[in-house]
C-alpha cells in the first residue's frame, strides 16, 4: 500500500490532480471561518449545545441532521451555513421528477446535450432553495433572540436580511462550482468529496471528546468512558466500517450469456457474462429520507408537550399526561422511535429502488444485445425475474441500512455519549464516507493501472510478484 501511495507521485498528470483536490478541500475549509453579518455567534454556539444535549428537541435534532451535510457550520452560522445540501436536495427533486415527468425523460434520452440542460435546471432550483433556506435560517435566529443588537431594529432588519441570504446563497453556490471545478481537474466525485470533508471535519471533535472523559478506572461516573467502554467503542466503529464496506460492495451476479451469431463460417457471441445487482442499490437515501422524517415527530410532540404543560390548570390532566407520553417515546432510542424508523429506512429502500432501477427496461436492454438469462425466455419472463431478484436483495439491504442507521442512536441512547461522537459509529455520515472512499480508490487505482502502476487493489506489471506478459515467440 505505500508503494500505491508513492507511484501516485510518480505519475504527473495524477500528483497535480490530487494536488488540486486537496487546495479545493482547503479552500472550502477556510469559508468556515467567515461568519455572517449581524448574528450572536456566542449565543447561537450556546443555544446549539443546549439543544443538542439528549438530542431530544426538535432543534437539537435538526441541528445535528444539518450538521451532517454541513459540516457542523450552522452552529457557527458561517457563509458556508448552508453547504452543499441545497444542490443535492435539487439534484435529488429532478431525479425523482425525471422518472414520473415524461418531459425529463425525453430529455434525459437526448444524451449528453439533455443531461446538460438538467443540470442548467438543477442549478436554478440551487438558488431558490438556497433563498428559501436562507430566510427560514435567518427568521429563526432573529425569532430566537440570536442577532446582535445593533441588527434588532427596522433599518438593521433589512441589512441582517439582505447580507445573510446573499451569503449563504453566494456561499452555497461557490461550493457547486468548487465541486465542478473538482469533477473536471481534480479525481473523484467533487460534491461527494466536498461533503465528505464536512463530515470528516468533525472527526477531531469526537476524538478530543473521547480523550477528555476517557478514565482509567473501570468504576466511572456518569459522562465518563472507562477502558471496557473504550475498547467497545473502538471495536464497534471497525465492525460498523467492515459493515458498510460489505454493503457498499456487495453484488448480486446474475449469469448473462451472449447469443451466438454466424457470419460465413466465423461464429461470434456465446460469451457468458454477468449482471451485477448491488445489495445497497439505493445507497444512502433511505437513511436520509427516514432521518429527515423523524424530526417532525420530536419537534411537533415536544411542542405540544410544552404548550400543555404552559396551561396549567386549565389544561386536562388526560391531555398534558398523553402530550408527556407521546413526547418522551419520540425521543432517539426509545422503541417506538427505533421501530418508527425501521419501518422507514425499508419503506423508503424499495421507494428508492423501485425509482431507480426499471426492470423491464434492464429486459429490453437484454434482449437488443442479443443476451439472454439461462432458463428465461427474453421480455415479460426475463423482468419478471429481475423485479423478483431485486425485492429480495433490496430487503436484505434493508436490514443492513437499518442496523447501521441505529446503532449510533442505541449507543448515545445506552452509553451517555454525545450525537456527534456517536455519529461515527454509523448512520448517514460514516456510509458517505466510506461510499466516497471507495469511489476515490477505485479512481486513483484506474489511474495507476492505466499507466502500469502497482495499485491498492490489485497488483500492476510493476509489481514483482505478478506474472510477466510473453509473446508468442516465448
Amino acid at each position: 500500500m505505500l508503494q500505491a501511495f508513492a507511484n501516485i507521485f510518480k505519475i504527473p498528470d495524477l500528483r497535480r490532480r490530487v494536488f488540486f483536490t486537496l487546495g479545493m478541500l482547503a479552500i472550502y475549509r477556510i469559508g468556515f471561518v467567515i461568519p455572517l453579518l449581524g448574528v450572536d455567534q456566542t449565543a447561537l454556539r450556546e443555544a446549539a449545545e443546549r439543544a443538542s444535549q439528549g438530542g431530544a428537541s426538535g432543534f437539537g435534532r435538526i441541528m445535528e441532521y444539518a450538521s451532517i451535510f454541513s459540516g457542523g457550520s450552522l452552529q457557527q452560522s458561517t457563509i458556508f451555513g448552508l453547504g452543499i445540501m441545497p444542490y443535492i436536495s435539487a439534484s435529488i427533486i429532478f431525479q425523482l421528477l425525471t422518472t414520473v415527468w415524461k418531459p425529463l425523460q425525453e430529455l434525459k434520452k437526448e444524451g449528453q446535450s439533455g443531461q446538460t440542460k438538467i443540470n442548467e435546471w438543477t442549478r436554478y432550483a440551487t438558488v431558490a432553495l438556497c433563498l428559501i433556506q436562507g430566510f427560514m435560517w435567518l427568521a429563526y435566529l432573529n425569532r430566537e433572540n440570536l442577532v446582535q443588537a445593533n441588527f434588532t431594529e427596522q433599518g438593521g432588519q433589512f441589512v441582517f436580511y439582505t447580507a445573510g441570504i446573499l451569503g449563504l446563497t453566494a456561499g452555497s453556490l461557490f461550493l457547486m462550482w468548487l465541486g465542478e471545478q473538482i469533477d473536471k481537474y481534480g479525481i473523484g466525485n467533487g460534491i461527494s468529496l466536498i461533503l465528505t470533508a464536512g463530515i470528516v471535519a468533525q472527526m477531531p471533535g469526537a476524538v478530543g471528546w473521547v480523550v477528555e472523559n476517557f478514565t482509567p478506572s473501570i468504576q466511572s461516573g456518569p459522562g465518563e468512558l472507562n477502558p471496557v467502554g473504550l475498547l467497545l467503542l473502538l471495536g464497534g466503529f471497525l465492525l460498523v466500517v467492515a459493515g458498510a464496506v460489505i454493503i457498499t460492495v456487495a453484488q448480486r451476479r446474475i449469469p448473462i450469456q451472449q447469443a451466438k451469431h454466424t457470419r460465413g463460417r466465423r461464429v461470434f457471441g456465446g460469451q457468458r457474462q454477468y449482471l451485477p445487482l448491488r445489495l445497497n442499490h439505493a445507497g444512502v437515501m433511505p437513511i436520509v429520507f427516514a432521518s429527515s422524517l423523524m424530526i417532525f415527530p420530536s419537534a411537533v410532540f415536544g411542542w405540544m408537550a410544552s404548550r400543555a404543560a404552559a396551561g396549567g390548570a386549565d389544561t386536562a390532566e388526560w391531555w398534558r399526561t398523553t402530550t408527556s407520553f407521546l413526547e418522551i417515546n419520540s425521543r432517539p432510542g426509545m422503541f417506538p422511535y427505533v421501530l418508527l424508523e425501521i419501518i422507514l429506512i425499508f419503506f423508503f429502500s424499495y421507494f428508492w429502488t423501485t425509482v431507480q432501477f426499471s426492470p423491464e427496461e434492464m429486459s429490453k436492454q437484454l434482449k437488443q444485445s442479443g443476451a439472454f438469462i439461462p432458463g428465461y425466455r427474453p421480455g415479460p419472463r426475463t423482468a419478471e425475474y429481475l423485479e423478483t431478484v431485486m425485492e429480495r436483495i433490496t430487503y436484505v439491504g434493508g436490514g443492513f441500512l437499518a442496523a447501521i442507521a441505529l446503532i449510533p442512536t442505541v449507543v448515545s441512547f445506552n452509553m451517555g455519549i454525545p450525537a456527534d461522537v456517536s455519529q461515527f459509529l454509523g448512520g448517514t455520515g460514516l456510509l458517505i464516507v466510506v461510499s466516497v472512499g471507495l469511489d476515490l480508490i477505485q479512481r486513483i487505482e484506474a489511474n495507476l493501472l492505466m499507466r502500469n502502476y502497482s495499485g491498492f487493489l490489485a497488483s500492476g506489471p510493476n509489481d514483482q510478484k505478478a506474472p510477466r506478459v510473453r509473446s508468442r515467440q516465448g
